[in-house]
């Protein structure tokens, strides 16, 4: 089975990474923090996801301290995302700050949809296949970078109070259990991207929201 989706794994795993290097970093710049700061966002955007769903599995030491492709990538674009924006004269642009804000969204749903399917084949190259664990680390794999990103940024994790966040991990997590056995692994994970994608993607434009104290 491993052979079946390794390679697909590899390829959401460095997409997801280089999507969440992205949104922290800019999160990181619309906070006017320096290159440390924005770095620093970057880097845990991209792996605090996976650092806790390997704590959950355990897998010890977590594969970012076993592998440190995935801290370089994001250390390259979180650099380059500051430095885009650093040499922007008319960064505080009403029309920067909404690209700014489209382009975090953007990324942020990419490494959400990418991340949500390498927590559940994380778990099952271990031999792990209850439902209930599946869907729980490809959740938390997908929504636990930004979740400590938001924290250290000072600002209300995106899960608590924006549009359907977590759900889209959810139901792109139970779209891939129910499609795998008939459509294959692979197929199944692309799937599941894509639901996770335009889920989150759509409850944006609608402002599809859970219920809320006003």
């Amino acid at each position: 089975m491993i052979g079946n989706y390794l390679e697909f794994n590899v390829f959401f795993d460095i997409i997801g990474t280089i999507a969440f290097a992205i949104s922290g970093a800019i999160l990181g710049c619309k906070k006017k923090m320096d290159i440390l700061g924005v770095i620093v966002l970057g880097l845990v955007t991209a792996l605090g996801g996976g650092f806790v769903r390997d704590l959950v599995l355990g897998i010890n030491p977590p594969n970012m301290f076993q592998n440190s492709t995935n801290a370089i990538i994001s250390t390259v674009f979180s650099v380059l995302v500051f430095m885009f924006f650093y040499f922007r004269k008319n960064f505080t642009s009403r029309q920067v700050l909404i690209f700014m804000n489209e382009f975090m969204i953007l990324s942020d749903t990419i490494g959400l949809a990418s991340f949500t399917i390498t927590g559940m084949t994380t778990a099952l190259s271990l031999g792990l296949d209850k439902k209930f664990l599946l869907i729980f680390v490809g959740s938390i794999t997908g929504v636990g970078g930004g979740m400590i990103r938001d924290v250290l940024a000072g600002t209300i994790p995106f899960i608590f109070k924006e549009q359907i966040y977590a759900g889209a991990c959810i139901l792109g997590s139970i779209v891939f259990l129910l499609t795998r056995n008939f459509l294959g692994d692979q197929v199944s994970m692309i799937i599941c991207f894509f639901t996770v994608l335009i889920f989150r993607l759509l409850a944006v434009k609608k402002n599809w929201n859970l219920p809320r104290i006003s």
